[in-house]
């Protein structure tokens, strides 16, 4: 139904609401750190309790995500003593998850994220080069090399995602700071699929340096346009990968 009463700018209200249950919020939580590597292959999980408390559920709510990701096969869980849940994590069972991510999005929530991701990047970007002093800028200049010298998609993905976090820490914004973490949680898993071959990860590289460059030049605007140009190019990447889904 058209909402012509209320304006086209009103479709982002009346936009469907995320149909997931808490322990499907939970279990997607883990999964996508299980994913990211984060959580390790053998990584003994938390008790139950612990994180329930962690999460702030209920320990059925818990149960009920742990099972879930049970019969996926990205944990096991051992009984007796020394047992708990154990990350169950393969590089192809974590590509498949990723894939699996993808395939449940739309172009319109893709392009959707995108400007939210492009939001909080080039304004943190700007704000950095603001704010920044000669030491945040050594510091941001160490975390491009760690990227540069990352190996693999896993751990280039999160060098650059912790690249993304030192710039919204630079910029001194806690609430930014903390949209950027989410952020990254978000949509880490996805940009795995788009920035896993070398020349891919060179241009990241290199669109990291062009970032920083203009961070030590002081220069905001710059600063902000390199952010943006990086997240166009993510997006893109990923509406992709999601159209030759399609295929």
């Amino acid at each position: 139904m058209a909402l012509r009463f209320y304006g086209s700018g009103a479709a982002a209200v009346f936009a469907p609401l995320e149909s997931l249950s808490r322990s499907e919020l939970v279990a997607r939580r883990l999964t996508d750190a299980i994913a990211l590597g984060l959580l390790p292959d053998s990584e003994q999980l938390p008790g139950e309790a612990d994180l329930a408390g962690i999460f702030g559920v209920s320990t059925t709510t818990i149960r009920e995500a742990l099972s879930a990701l049970r019969l996926r096969g990205l944990i096991k869980t051992r009984r007796g003593r020394g047992g708990g849940s154990f990350v169950n994590a393969k590089e192809e069972m974590s590509t498949s998850i990723v894939r699996d991510r993808l395939e449940e999005l739309s172009l319109a929530q893709l392009r959707d994220l995108g400007d939210h991701y492009s939001a909080i990047a080039g304004t943190a970007a700007r704000l950095a080069a603001e704010r920044a002093t000669p030491q945040d800028v050594k510091r941001l200049d160490a975390v491009c090399d760690a990227l540069d010298s990352a190996v693999g998609a896993g751990a280039r993905r999160r060098a650059d995602a912790q690249f993304h976090i030192e710039v919204a820490a630079t910029a001194q914004s806690t609430r930014l700071y903390r949209a950027e973490v989410s952020l990254q949680a978000e949509v880490g898993t996805l940009l795995w699929l788009a920035f896993g071959d070398d020349e891919s990860h060179r241009l990241t590289v290199q669109s990291c340096r062009t970032v920083v460059s203009a961070i030590g030049r002081t220069d905001p605007d710059a600063a902000r346009a390199a952010a943006e140009e990086r997240v166009a190019d993510s997006t893109a990447r990923l509406i992709d990968l999601r159209l030759a889904m399609e295929d």
